[in-house]
């Protein structure tokens, strides 16, 4: 799928999608939406890495 046909479908913005694409913060309500519409759980989608400190 490309970002534009997931952003349609979702229902996100291209701000959404540029910060998805910079590795930047977004809402859980965006990763809601975007686990509705691809029919996928969270951790399919997302994976933890934490910071080194």
């Amino acid at each position: 799928m490309m970002k534009r046909d997931l952003r349609l479908k979702a229902g996100l913005t291209t701000n959404v999608i540029a910060k998805m694409g910079k590795n930047e913060h977004v809402s859980t309500e965006v990763i809601c939406k975007i686990c509705e519409t691809l029919g996928c759980n969270v951790d399919d989608i997302i994976e933890f890495i934490p910071e080194d400190k």
